[in-house]
């Protein structure tokens, strides 16, 4: 099923339904779906054919979801770029992608002229001011509509080629075709239905694929989707109040700052009714937190990735309740399941594995694979990445895990980021949660370091809260120790004021590598 037939079957029930709310303009599905079909008339006579990629170089607004369904309706390949791109990763993801047309933003155009000379044949497309010698994305919504592709038997065709984010060197074009999006929202998603009415309030980046399955997700429902150009905590607690929002998508560090916001508890966030969180690990007690600050609110985690198309397991909002009065044990029990992520959603399958590919023991770490019919197709011009990666069928997430009894998932770091100390084996994240619960301590990142004795030791780079002083490392290290097998504990703490991080607040341990390893 071609992704513009979501809008096709929203607008035909819909039609005088808000459908994009952006900063002063309201877009309903008549109007969006007539926009639409003008945009993709305008990209045709600029040349765009079936298969070929059209870009945009976008902040979160209309214009991008525009862009996304107008390629999508004529058989061509959508590719979000990372607006936080340095000009040197642009040019690889551009050059890699070939796009013949680029949608850019007016506050990136000097960013695209600085590297025109290094990219070839693409027509650009100004968004915002007129830019000479570039057409106007305004004015192209003046051509005769057009969606004229052949939608049947395309589900295997490319739909997407989304970047992968690039916290570990250059980044990969990750190939997702019209049934990574169909497949897993037909599964997952409720259709349109003209007696239901929600909002949904977008703030993870379109160019990432939570916030692209989102739009999609949310255009075969029929929300009205509020876009929130980037995120800024008070804007986003205005924007709630405001419109009476419903869901809401965010990572860790969105929900705690918006949580510690002096003016928090001046607004009234009554009508959130579902928060889906995910892309980096939530911390015990910002959950906790979160849901007592929200009482009328379920909560979602859910983890995937780009390679699978968004949510490949999920924390049911029945986990996130404990009830008061549970015995001890189980209130452990729940506590405990609030730090993993849940359980395989029914449209994949989910193991984990050791390196042979068997089977791993319940509270065995291994290796989490997927397999399914919406998971990539493999990665754009990497052969050998695609086939170290999908083996026999089965997608090698790279991130590792284990199961409890009852077919809970837990996470245990990223294979490449295992700490090898000695021929024993070691999850950074383990240490991580460790070092967390102190009642000091904001965050905090483990590495490993090279050692002469054991290969690797672990360090941990940790943050403090503005509340408390500082500790001294020793007692980090003993209060470690404590609670983890001796050879787990850090043998080494080094305090920073932040983590780096990516858009989606994952920590960055290629920097931290680079930087603290010495």
């Amino acid at each position: 099923m071609n992704i513009s037939e979501f809008l096709t079957l929203a607008e035909a029930v819909v039609p005088e339904r808000d459908a994009i709310i952006f900063e002063n303009s309201h877009i309903n599905y008549r109007d969006l779906k007539d926009r639409i079909a003008r945009l993709a008339g305008a990209l045709s006579d600029l040349g765009l054919r079936e298969g070929d990629r059209v870009a945009t170089l976008l902040v979160n607004r209309p214009e991008m979801v525009e862009t996304a369904f107008a390629a999508s309706g004529l058989g061509a390949v959508f590719v979000p770029l990372n607006f936080r791109a340095r000009a040197e990763e642009l040019t690889f993801m551009i050059g890699d992608a070939n796009p013949s047309i680029l949608v850019v933003e007016e506050r990136y155009y000097s960013l695209v002229e600085e590297i025109l000379p290094n990219i070839e044949d693409v027509s650009i497309i100004g968004v915002g001011s007129p830019h000479a010698g570039w057409p106007s994305y305004a004015a192209l919504l003046s051509h005769p509509a057009k969606l004229e592709a052949d939608l049947s038997d395309i589900n295997d065709d490319l739909a997407v080629l989304m970047f992968t984010a690039g916290t570990t060197g250059t980044p990969k074009a990750v190939m997702l075709t019209h049934e990574s999006f169909s497949s897993y929202i037909l599964a997952n998603v409720e259709p349109v239905d003209p007696e239901i009415s929600e909002s949904n309030l977008l703030t993870v980046p379109l160019y990432h694929i939570a916030g692209l399955q989102a739009v999609i997700a949310g255009i075969y429902a029929g929300r009205t989707l509020i876009v929130q150009r980037q995120f800024e905590p008070q804007e986003w607690m205005t924007l709630i109040q405001e419109f009476r929002v419903q869901r809401a998508m965010m990572v860790p560090t969105m929900l705690k700052q918006i949580m510690e916001h002096p003016e928090f508890s001046s607004f009234n966030l009554s009508s959130l009714e579902i928060i889906t969180y995910g892309a980096a690990p939530m911390p015990l007690e910002i959950i906790r937190r979160a849901i007592e600050e929200f009482p009328g609110c379920r909560f979602i985690n859910a983890f995937g990735q780009t390679e699978t198309a968004s949510t490949i397991t999920m924390l049911a909002p029945e986990d996130h309740e404990i009830p008061v009065g549970l015995p001890s044990n189980e209130q452990e029990m729940r506590l405990r399941r609030l730090t993993s992520i849940g359980k395989p959603l029914p449209d994949v399958e989910v193991r984990i594995v050791d390196e042979f590919g068997s089977d791993v023991a319940p509270e065995q770490i291994g290796e989490l694979v997927a397999r399914g019919p919406r998971l990539m197709k493999g990665y754009w011009n990497q052969a050998e990445a695609t086939q170290a990666t999908i083996r026999s069928g089965w997608l090698y997430t790279g991130d590792l895990g284990y199961s409890d009894p009852d077919g809970y998932i837990y996470l245990a770091g990223r294979a490449k980021d295992t700490i090898k100390r000695g021929g024993e084996m070691i999850s950074p994240e383990e240490v991580e949660n460790v070092l967390r619960s102190h009642v000091a301590v904001d965050d905090a990142a483990v590495i490993g370091i090279p050692d002469a004795e054991w290969g690797e030791t672990v360090r941990a780079i940790v943050t403090i809260r503005s509340d408390h002083t500082q500790p001294d490392s020793g007692e980090l290290i003993e209060y470690c120790r404590e609670r983890l097998a001796s050879f787990k504990k850090p043998g080494s703490v080094i305090f920073v004021d932040e983590l780096p991080r990516n858009s989606l607040g994952k920590v960055l341990k290629r920097s931290l590598r680079e930087k603290f390893s010495a």
